[in-house]
């Protein structure tokens, strides 16, 4: 999907702006929120196992590229504690805060709501859950960045638009979007996760399985399925959903649904604000067992006194960005 996207940019990069919005909707949306729902899956380390967190969000910055903004690092933070404190107040940043439940109660207010969702689903943890950024958040940034700026050099404004709006457009108005409204607004009272089984989870790495997925975070979606047939048992009597475009309909034009029809528990524990140094951990790892004594020596000494983790990182991401720089090197001589 990532070099499908790479090619579809070079397709666009001369089309009219008509055909760049109806291929960004039809076509783009639908790949882009794919791919966010990839990083979902990639967050629950079910690309490599758990064995190696460290490749999964790689692999999760990989499927990042098409998206545009760097979400897939910051994502795995905050959806950990989705799981770990469903529906809890200041912890599930998935929970709409007091605002949008109390403002957007209307059908039109709920219609731009829906619109206006990608920005509040991205920004709502940054009001509600501060965290300091981690080093491998900088790490997803520089090389989104990196790649953002390599299309618009290489391709043009036009294939950067195509891929901006795909993946705002599909995370609102778009049946892609459904499975936001459907996994945990309360369509009936006594449940809290609910799942749709229709064909739209083709395009979506199975997330309408999204009780089964509750049950067992660390299956992928692709197994989902097969899941539920094993146990039919513990799903077959559960309320689910049949059609996106019906959820969205109804959350839309029913006046007992909104933001506001979420199940929001006292949380349990304090907030935690800090960031860890991942990357700093895994070269850390590497260099226990490294026989090339300078570059142990480069690691752990400075000045004979240990590096602490911070600095380690600092001069990791600062590599990096060196590296981004050079080879975007041509891109800046533009300017």
């Amino acid at each position: 999907m990532v070099l499908f996207q790479i090619f579809m940019c070079w397709l666009l990069q001369d089309a009219d702006w008509i055909l760049i919005l109806l291929e960004g909707y039809f076509c783009g949306g639908i790949i882009n929120h794919a791919m966010t729902l990839a990083i979902h899956d990639i967050s629950h380390n079910t690309a490599f196992g758990n064995k190696f967190p460290l490749k999964n969000r790689f692999f999760g910055m990989w499927a990042n590229l098409p998206i545009a903004v760097p979400i897939s690092v910051s994502f795995k933070k905050y959806h950990v504690e989705h799981h770990r404190y469903l529906g809890e107040d200041g912890l599930d940043t998935d929970v709409p805060t007091t605002f949008e439940a109390e403002f957007f109660t209307t059908s039109p207010k709920k219609l731009l709501w829906l619109s206006l969702q990608p920005f509040f689903y991205a920004f709502r943890p940054l009001i509600i859950y501060k965290k300091a950024p981690t080093d491998m958040e900088i790490l997803n940034a520089i090389i989104q960045i990196s790649f953002d700026l390599a299309i618009l050099y290489f391709f043009g404004f036009k294939s950067l638009i195509y891929l901006f709006f795909g993946t705002i457009i599909s995370m609102g108005l778009h049946p892609s979007a459904g499975h936001f409204i459907s996994e945990h607004y309360a369509f009936k009272e006594d449940q809290e996760t609910f799942s749709y089984y229709g064909l739209w989870n083709l395009c979506t790495f199975n997330v309408g399985y999204h009780v089964e997925h509750h049950d067992f975070p660390y299956i992928p979606g692709r197994d989902l399925p097969k899941l539920r047939s094993l146990a039919p048992d513990f799903y077959e009597n559960l309320h689910q959903h049949t059609s996106m475009m019906a959820i969205l309909t109804e959350f839309v034009m029913n006046p007992s649904m909104g933001p506001y029809a979420r199940l929001k528990r006292k949380p349990r524990v304090d907030q935690e604000f800090y960031g860890n140094y991942q990357l700093f951990e895994y070269v850390e790892g590497i260099n226990k067992n490294n026989p090339w004594k300078p570059f142990q020596t480069f690691c752990m000494q400075k000045n004979g006194t240990e590096i602490e983790n911070r600095d380690l990182s600092r001069y990791l991401i600062l590599l990096v960005s060196l590296l981004n720089t050079a080879t975007l090197f041509p891109f800046f001589l533009l300017f």
